[in-house]
């Protein structure tokens, strides 16, 4: 196994009941990249996602974090995770739910309120802080709960679809901020049906069915498939016959 890779998947299988929803898959995600996974609902997206956070146990398998064996509670406080499911309190304020949070994270005083407003500027949320939950939107919920998966400063992050119901103009803005996280280091792995955000990571994983049927850069994907893009590519790799 590499020992360089931040999150390695070494012949993880899940499964429940007896339906097998993530079949024998060894990955190794490295530091400072953006990895994509990509493919249709019922590939197997959020179970891989959800077993590198250590919300789920693989069935078979290992996995490691900076080369230590999940599931680990010593880890989880390097992991951000932003689930497809907003878990936010409508009945809270957006700048009260990042106060939660912030505080479950152990931030406190001047930083905590720092970074509070640092993350509600980055999400575009700044002007609506004061308005309660419940009164946003999706694309707006959407838009907290990336900020909140970013309050402490994380050196993984988990995005499970993070900008469904955004519109594309904040959505680039994100995708710029992804790009910034990169940059200092951050690891951040990314669930996409959306194939033009797929071209936008710097690996990417095609699943179907629980597999992965395809690994490589975009380019290299797409140079290796003969094709244009990332779609056409997808579709020749055999994405086209997902079951769900």
């Amino acid at each position: 196994m590499e020992t360089n890779g931040v999150i390695q998947l070494k012949s993880i299988k899940k499964q429940f009941g007896k339906t097998v929803v993530i079949k024998d898959t060894s990955l190794t995600i490295h530091k400072g990249e953006i990895f994509g996974l990509l493919g249709p609902s019922g590939a197997g997206k959020t179970t891989l996602v959800k077993m590198v956070s250590g919300i789920e146990a693989p069935s078979e398998g290992e996995l490691y974090l900076y080369n230590k064996e999940m599931p680990s509670r010593d880890l989880v406080s390097r992991i951000g995770y932003m689930a497809q499911t907003d878990g936010l309190y409508l009945d809270l304020t957006g700048s009260e739910n990042l106060s939660f949070f912030a505080s479950i994270n152990g931030l406190k005083g001047t930083k905590k309120k720092e970074k509070i407003n640092e993350v509600l500027e980055l999400v575009d949320l700044v002007e609506h802080q004061k308005k309660l939950v419940g009164l946003y939107s999706g694309g707006m919920k959407r838009r907290l709960s990336l900020a909140i998966s970013l309050l402490h400063d994380p050196g993984i992050l988990l995005l499970d679809e993070p900008t469904v119901g955004i519109d594309p103009v904040l959505r680039q803005s994100i995708w710029d901020k992804l790009k910034q996280l990169k940059s200092t280091g951050i690891t951040v792995v990314v669930t996409t049906h959306v194939m033009d955000e797929a071209d936008k990571c710097d690996r990417l994983a095609m699943m179907r069915n629980g597999e992965i049927i395809a690994l490589g850069s975009p380019n290299q994907l797409k140079e290796t498939a003969q094709t244009s893009t990332i779609e056409e590519a997808f579709l020749k790799y055999g994405g086209a016959k997902n079951e769900d």
